[in-house]
């Protein structure tokens, strides 16, 4: 970690994260009332600069939350995705890099308390379901923002954290892939479907409701304010 100490401003600290044989990119935001830190899981061909993310978190960090933004490919991975296209749905190892990115957020000395919940979008979600699954006992709530849920669809009977799905009312078809999801999911769960939105809710208004309807989940489920 580039950082040490626990900040008392919302600086944002650059962090570097081994997983496995390669090391990833993040910014991360201590939690200022809270304990509890929301992981962001991009989707596909996008990072951890992606506008609407950033903006989701920072609503999110302004009722007191921490977030972690990151990169699960390297830059060189990034650059053979952008020929290929294979790594960005290659699911697995998105997951493996969520998992293993948690694992050192829970072994962190800084870090090792707080509540995590992840914040999933497009493929993103997928990965960010499949890692509740695995860390239960770690993992406190789920928010997918125009997820592709469908993707983890073996691993959502595993998935023990609470799970809000949010769809836009006009990507008819993440709406069907959403709710085959959600019938899968066993644990605490909500479907919302924000009217007039696209894939991307680039809809006037529209990002702002996904970003409060997270921001409300996230307090109810892994900070009490």
């Amino acid at each position: 970690m580039t950082q040490r100490g626990k900040p008392a401003t919302k600086e944002e600290h650059s962090i570097q994260i081994p997983a496995g044989d390669v090391i990833l990119e993040g910014d991360l935001y201590y939690p200022l009332k809270t304990g509890a830190l929301v992981v962001f899981a991009h989707g596909s061909g996008s990072s951890r600069h992606s506008p609407r993310n950033q903006y989701v978190a920072k609503v999110i960090r302004d009722v007191g939350l921490g977030t972690l933004l990151f990169d699960l490919l390297t830059p060189e991975e990034e650059m053979e995705d952008e020929q290929t296209g294979t790594l960005r749905f290659n699911i697995r190892l998105l997951a493996q890099r969520l998992i293993q990115v948690s694992d050192w957020l829970i072994h962190n000395d800084e870090t090792s308390n707080y509540k995590i919940g992840y914040f999933g979008a497009s493929t993103g979600a997928a990965a960010a379901l499949i890692a509740a699954a695995e860390l239960p006992d770690y993992v406190w709530a789920v928010v997918s923002r125009g997820g592709r849920p469908d993707l983890a669809i073996n691993a959502l009977p595993g998935v023990k954290a609470p799970t809000l799905l949010i769809v836009g009312g006009d990507d008819t078809e993440a709406i069907g892939l959403n709710q085959k999801a959600y019938e899968s999911l066993k644990s605490q769960k909500k479907l919302e479907i924000i009217p007039g939105a696209t894939h991307l809710f680039e809809e006037p208004g529209t990002l702002e409701q996904v970003a409060k309807l997270a921001t409300n989940w996230f307090i109810q489920y892994i900070a009490a304010l």
